[in-house]
């Protein structure tokens, strides 16, 4: 018994050992957090700004929803009837570290045509109307900068007419339209195509690069 006893003593001095060599190899390493952003913007067909923003390094996704209205939780129906006040827009979410605000305003304008009230290419309605969504004084900053930027650049004859607007409650759209080019691609190339969203924007803003 005695000598059963000793090798269980053993045993546990060992176990007891190994663990302690092992436990900071087993640790997790220490990772900064990553510094999580959203920004909101009304850019006409939710599809297309999803699928604009979600190739940008450093944009962890985009989500399609609605914003700017006055009815809660509105589904795209209603949206549709232009009746809501709702804009379609998309829920951007990025990281800062990668990618900046500033970033994302370029992205924004050169996905968009900012001289035409109520539509969008071949979308037509108030629910399709521009607008940069600030949440902080800085956001407004670049926005409205940015906005002035274009104005001065004397590359438009006409007035740019996307707004700068105070962010309000977002409200994500049915799950359908989530990644609605992914999930749906043919579908999607057939409305792209057929809607004059490339050959626009290309002549408002030149080749894509």
């Amino acid at each position: 018994m005695r000598r059963i006893s000793r090798i269980f003593i053993l045993l546990a001095v060992i176990q007891t050992s190994f663990g302690a060599l092992m436990s900071p190899l087993s640790a997790a390493p220490n990772t900064p957090p990553v510094a999580a952003a959203k920004a909101y913007f009304a850019g006409g067909c939710f599809w297309s700004m999803e699928r604009a923003f979600e190739k940008i390094d450093g944009v962890s996704g985009a989500v399609s929803g609605f914003m700017g209205g006055t009815v809660k939780d509105p589904s795209y129906e209603e949206v549709s009837t232009g009746q809501t006040g709702h804009m379609e827009s998309v829920e951007v979410r990025y990281d800062s570290s990668k990618v900046t605000y500033a970033q994302l305003l370029d992205v924004f304008w050169k996905n968009i045509d900012p001289l035409t009230t109520d539509a969008q290419f071949c979308d037509h309605g108030p629910q399709y109307r521009t607008a940069v969504f600030y949440q902080s004084e800085e956001e407004k900053r670049l926005a409205e900068d940015s906005k002035r930027a274009l104005e001065q650049s004397n590359r438009f004859t006409s007035p740019i007419v996307t707004q700068v607007l105070h962010v309000s409650e977002f409200f994500a759209a049915e799950e359908y339209h989530q990644d609605f080019y992914k999930k749906n691609p043919v579908r999607y190339r057939f409305y792209n195509s057929t809607c004059g969203r490339t050959q626009r924007l290309e002549a408002l803003w030149g080749p894509a690069s």
